[in-house]
């Protein structure tokens, strides 16, 4: 039987089929950029999954039908990639399912999603903390960044105490129940830097739970199971609830260079550039539009 007949294929089986050396196939095993996987200390690659891998790295790509977003959550890419997927039908797969910056960021290095939205700090160090962030994974310097909006960052709270309290200092009471967020997700270090300005530690709040979506942290506090959480405007606006600002960040999407010229990601942009996007961040509030579609790292 052939060796390349068979399911699985050796370092030097994959590099004689794809008429590279073996070092540079170790090189792309390292940066996470061909599948592999290691089985009793040897590099083995899936034959059918390699194949896919080389159709998907040409300009359009066995892919190009899909737009898997994970990463960062928000309320008006949530909404435009409903309506997106709506408009698009049964022609093509458009999700957006939000696990934090970390993780996304996990699964585009894994090449488990197409792109990821990341926001890692204040709107003014965005340049700096957003390419730092990428640097730390192995396949960045294939990547880009595309700026997709600013939003208003700060502290989603309950009815009950909006209009009574105009700044977070008084919120760290114990008295008052704190939503956390999952480790590696935007909103939780938001948080971490915010007590950090005043002092605090986390472990000196009231917290009640721990939420993995904003959506769920604004839930518990509509339901009145919690009184403060870390969010934007936009989702305080949309659970009707009460808001203290502390800054504005950036909402960045992160993908392959590959996947920015795909089709479905260009429509993607121009719906974020469009009258209606704009409208709907009207209707949210807290979202500055200026920039959308720029890329602002990356052009290498």
């Amino acid at each position: 039987m052939s060796p390349h007949s068979d399911a699985f294929m050796s370092v030097k089986q994959v590099a004689e089929y794809l008429h590279l050396n073996e070092k540079k196939i170790y090189a792309l095993v390292n940066e996470g950029g061909i599948p592999a996987t290691k089985v009793t200390g040897k590099w083995m690659f899936p034959r059918e999954l390699v194949n896919r891998w080389m159709l998907d790295s040409t300009h359009g790509g066995l892919l190009s039908d899909r737009l898997v977003i994970s990463g960062g959550e928000d309320p008006l890419l949530y909404h435009l990639v409903q309506e997106f997927a709506r408009a698009t039908g049964a022609h093509a797969l458009i999700s957006y399912t939000p696990t934090s910056t970390r993780l996304g960021l996990d699964l585009l290095q894994s090449n488990r999603v197409d792109t990821c939205g990341i926001h890692w700090g204040p709107d003014t160090e965005s340049h700096i903390r957003h390419p730092a962030l990428l640097s730390q994974y192995p396949q960045h310097r294939q990547w880009v960044l595309i700026r997709a909006f600013k939003r208003e960052q700060g502290l989603v709270i309950t009815p009950a105490i909006t209009g009574r309290v105009k700044e977070p200092q008084p919120l760290f009471d114990p008295r008052y129940r704190w939503v956390l967020r999952q480790t590696g997700s935007g909103a939780q270090r938001f948080l971490l830097e915010l007590l950090s300005h005043y002092g605090i530690d986390k472990d000196q709040l009231n917290c009640c739970i721990t939420a993995l979506s904003e959506r769920e942290a604004a839930a518990a506090i509509a339901m009145q199971r919690a009184d403060i959480a870390p969010g934007t405007r936009a989702t305080a606006t949309a659970y009707g609830l009460g808001f203290i600002p502390c800054g504005w960040v950036s909402f960045d999407l992160a993908l392959p260079r590959a996947i920015w010229f795909r089709k479905l990601f260009q429509e993607l942009l121009t719906r974020l550039k469009s009258q209606p996007c704009q409208a709907m961040a009207d209707l949210f509030t807290g979202y500055n539009l200026d920039g959308a579609g720029e890329l602002v790292w990356g052009d290498e």
